[in-house]
């Protein structure tokens, strides 16, 4: 009787070698399967308690106005708690990427420092999102069930964005931009392809948990006009505008952080005299518009086309004031409300619809902060719809070539040049003096420097 090997006529070498990887195949996806499950449904669980808590204090604070004036005293909080638990020099979500790309620890005493004091941030009204938080408690408990499994380093660090992606999907309702960040937000043009099963598996799973706990999905209402040239070349002039407001985001970020520390060095005073700062500017405002993460301001922008002039500059501001006080949260919804407003102004402007130009400004000035591109894009159509996605890529692609090599996070590395198929391997935010990197065929043989 011939071996199936004769009469596949497949050398038994060759056999035994498929055989072998397959199996090795199906042990990492049942490894992964169970991985993901354990953090999705944990993370699911954990994300929809802190979106509830989010509106509870958000609701407290919009209830009793006078919770604005305990913003000083919640920054004395913050910077007591990470002095006692050791974490003075935490740079968190640019921890969690530095986890990623080395073998260094996401301590679990991170989640809830950062759950605390974003509480805090937002039911004192500090500008500030949750996005931050979501990275940092995802990366914090997808590395803690990778402990729980023993995998090892380089799994370890799949197994952070696996928490990633599954706390960004729980918050938000996007598990597919939620994964698609998870894996290409470490390294610009890289995506690590292992984790993207894994990932998105975490997602699914966390986003059915979270709405199973009544989370609502971030989704708006908008209708993207007719795809035409002259519409096309309105979204392009749009896109570039947007490029030059996401670096004036995230530059006058690290500016503002930069000089506090520079000019008040002392935590305890930086906290201080950046929370009566804010207190400050909501009187000098008159309105508390720019305090908390603003979600309700970001629908008026896309659903209603309606704006104040110098909304997107004004959110700039306060939430530079905030996070470079020490105060915690995060910078994508912010970066959300400064790109929906900034496009709800500028639309009409340019003959575009405002509320389908704040749409379009919302993914555009996120994609220019976080140098993500795709992941924009699969954001965008979770948030919006699919009718737009030809114009949504065309303002993430324009807006991630113009915007340069800045970005929210400083640990981030962008390792191909936006303008030229070229190695550059270089931080975000370490600006440099020409693309000097090495040529993709060198890359293809090995070289790195």
């Amino acid at each position: 009787m011939k071996k199936l090997t004769d009469i596949l006529d497949i050398h038994p070498d060759i056999a035994l070698e498929t055989l072998q990887r397959a199996r090795m195949a199906a042990i990492t996806i049942i490894k992964w399967l169970l991985c993901s499950t354990l953090s999705g449904a944990f993370i699911g669980l954990v994300g929809a308690l802190f979106y509830k808590a989010l509106q509870y204090v958000t609701n407290i604070r919009t209830t009793y106005s006078f919770t604005l004036f305990l913003l000083p005293a919640a920054g004395l909080i913050i910077v007591f708690m990470y002095r006692l638990m050791n974490e003075s020099n935490n740079t968190g979500t640019n921890l969690v990427i530095t986890a990623i790309q080395s073998d260094a620890e996401v301590p679990v005493k991170v989640a809830p420092l950062i759950i605390i004091s974003t509480l805090l941030t937002h039911l004192c009204g500090g500008s500030a999102g949750r996005e931050g938080a979501a990275l940092q408690m995802g990366g914090t408990i997808g590395s803690f069930v990778g402990h729980l499994f023993g995998l090892d380093d380089r799994d370890q660090r799949t197994a952070i964005m696996v928490g990633m992606a599954a706390f960004f999907s729980a918050l938000f309702g996007t598990p597919l931009g939620a994964t698609i960040f998870a894996v290409m937000v470490i390294s610009v043009g890289v995506l690590y392809h292992a984790a993207l099963v894994p990932c998105l598996a975490a997602a699914l799973i966390s986003y059915g948990v979270s709405l199973a706990m009544g989370v609502e999905p971030t989704r708006f209402t908008v209708t993207a006009p007719a795809l035409e040239p002259g519409m096309l070349v309105r979204t392009a002039i749009l896109a570039a505008l947007c490029a030059l407001v996401s670096l004036l985001f995230c530059s006058t970020l690290h500016f503002v952080e930069n000089q506090l520390k520079r000019w008040l060095p002392n935590a305890w005073v930086r906290a201080v005299v950046g929370g009566a700062a804010v207190v400050a500017l909501t009187y000098l405002c008159g309105t508390t518009d720019y305090n908390g993460a603003g979600m309700e301001i970001i629908t008026a922008a896309v659903e209603e086309g309606s704006v104040h002039p110098v909304a997107f500059l004004l959110k700039i501001l306060f939430t530079a004031v905030t996070l470079g006080a020490g105060f915690k949260g995060g910078e994508v919804v912010p970066s959300f409300f400064v790109g929906a407003t900034f496009g709800c102004l500028a639309g009409p402007l340019l003959g575009i619809p405002a509320g389908f130009a704040a749409a379009l400004g919302l993914a555009a000035v996120f994609c220019g902060a976080t140098n993500c591109p795709v992941a924009s894009m699969f954001l965008a159509v979770e948030l919006f719809g699919s009718d737009g996605l030809l114009y949504f890529a065309l303002v993430c692609g324009i807006s991630n070539m113009l915007s340069g090599y800045n970005g929210l996070y400083s640990s981030q590395t962008i390792l191909y040049s936006k303008l030229k198929a070229q190695y550059i391997n270089v931080r975000t935010n370490h600006h440099h003096a020409g693309e000097d990197g090495e040529d993709l065929p060198q890359i293809a043989q090995g070289r790195r420097k």
